[in-house]
């Protein structure tokens, strides 16, 4: 296997915490503030690794190693993606699944740990963010549904590969609609508005937040990452449909998904300035919409 899996990853887990800043930025462009820098992220985590870690006298082994199964997750998700174009560094059938599967646990541990707190507060969190979950997970394997259609393999690195470069004029509308489905769903999955506020400390308002208020230090900073790389794990899908790069060289193939990915960021930037946060019994409605249009996709391939 050439080098090349390794590096695109490297490159991804690199861009990662500058996706956030860019999306934030685009947002106080386009409402006429000056926002946070673009590189604040990169400062957040390097202060928060120099600090010292406060526990709960409530707290268990569950509320520590969240966090290390949170960032763990992603990262091993991370390398089930041909992020290159070409290969991923752990492929075999059915690897969706675990994809799906680790994307899950990584949301349960930090759901655990903020039930682990004892408070009634995060436990509203936590409530809250398995809720947008069991609307977001089916949505995803539809969208996968869609790619096993398309190119009749049941790998990630067999569908976003040569086989998708090969029938991607055919299905391009199934495709187009199964990215837009993609990125709501990352939306939904990286706690961004309209699903939820990662600026927000609002009682009434807050989801992800609530679960990861009694984080600190490199605990958070872990949690902190590995949102931003899940941000980067959808792009590369929507990227990968709308652009497969599996007939390109390597090199090429890197700089347009380094490309893609500051476009996704950028187009999360301009929802979160053109919509406000929806109410909460408005968040299934938001996902399954999302879900509709997979389902349509699934549609067109079987006519």
């Amino acid at each position: 296997m050439t080098p090349w899996p390794v590096v695109t990853l490297v490159m991804v887990l690199a861009v990662a915490p500058a996706l956030p800043g860019i999306a934030t930025r685009t947002r106080a462009f386009l409402t006429g503030r000056r926002g946070m820098p673009v590189l604040q992220l990169y400062r957040d985590l390097a202060k928060l690794l120099r600090k010292n870690v406060v526990y709960s006298e409530t707290t268990t082994t569950v509320f520590r190693i969240g966090p290390i199964i949170t960032l763990a997750t992603a990262v091993v998700a991370a390398t089930l993606l041909p992020l290159d174009g070409h290969a991923a560094l752990l492929s075999f059938s059915g690897d969706l699944v675990a994809f799906a599967g680790l994307l899950g646990l990584g949301r349960f541990a930090l759901v655990l740990a903020g039930l682990d707190t004892g408070s009634s507060f995060e436990g509203m969190g936590a409530s809250r963010e398995v809720t947008v979950s069991a609307f977001a997970e089916p949505v995803l394997f539809l969208c996968f549904t869609v790619l096993v259609l398309a190119t009749g393999e049941l790998s990630l690195a067999g569908m976003l590969g040569e086989r998708l470069a090969a029938v991607w004029v055919l299905t391009l509308p199934s495709l187009a609609l199964t990215a837009v489905a993609l990125f709501m769903l990352a939306l939904a999955e990286t706690s961004r508005v309209p699903v939820d506020d990662p600026g927000t400390h609002l009682e009434l308002t807050m989801i992800h937040e609530v679960i990861v208020l009694d984080h600190s230090g490199p605990e958070l900073a872990m949690i902190l990452f590995a949102s931003a790389l899940k941000l980067a794990l959808f792009g590369a899908l929507v990227v990968s449909l709308l652009m497969p790069r599996a007939l390109l060289a390597p090199p090429l193939a890197a700089l347009i998904l380094l490309g893609g990915l500051v476009a996704m960021a950028v187009g999360v930037g301009i929802v979160e300035a053109s919509m406000a946060r929806l109410r909460m019994n408005r968040l299934p409605q938001f996902l399954v919409a999302a879900g509709a249009l997979a389902v349509v996709g699934v549609i067109l391939l079987l006519r």
